[in-house]
């Protein structure tokens, strides 16, 4: 668990707090930093079959800034680029998307305006 948040905090230079919660509900937790409004966190629990996959749901994470700095230090944190920085079109909302592989094989999304 605590190699899976070191990634997430080198991609989005942000510090998680790990909760220990294994004896009330069997969960280790990588919280990430919120503003009291909409948070999330990682979550490792094998008792319910948390299992790791590029298979499933996209998540989405949105950065403040340049997502080319952040993709940039995907590989160095020990993930892969799986789609490079790309637009998503006027009629689509504008903005930009990538795609990374994360430490456990879990397939993320990162959303930026710029």
């Amino acid at each position: 668990m605590r190699f899976l948040c070191k990634f997430y905090e080198a991609v989005l230079e942000a510090q998680l707090i790990i909760s220990d919660q294994r004896e009330t509900m069997g969960s280790m937790l990588g919280v990430f930093p919120h503003d009291g409004k909409v948070g999330g966190c990682l979550a490792h629990n094998p008792q319910f079959g948390y299992t790791p996959s590029a298979e499933g749901t996209l998540v989405y994470f949105t950065i403040t800034g340049d997502l080319d700095a952040a993709m940039a230090r995907v590989p160095d944190a020990g993930g892969e680029v799986l789609l490079p920085k790309t637009a998503l079109g006027e009629n689509a909302g504008g903005g930009f998307v990538s795609w990374v592989r994360d430490t456990e094989g879990n397939k993320v999304g990162f959303y930026s305006s710029e």
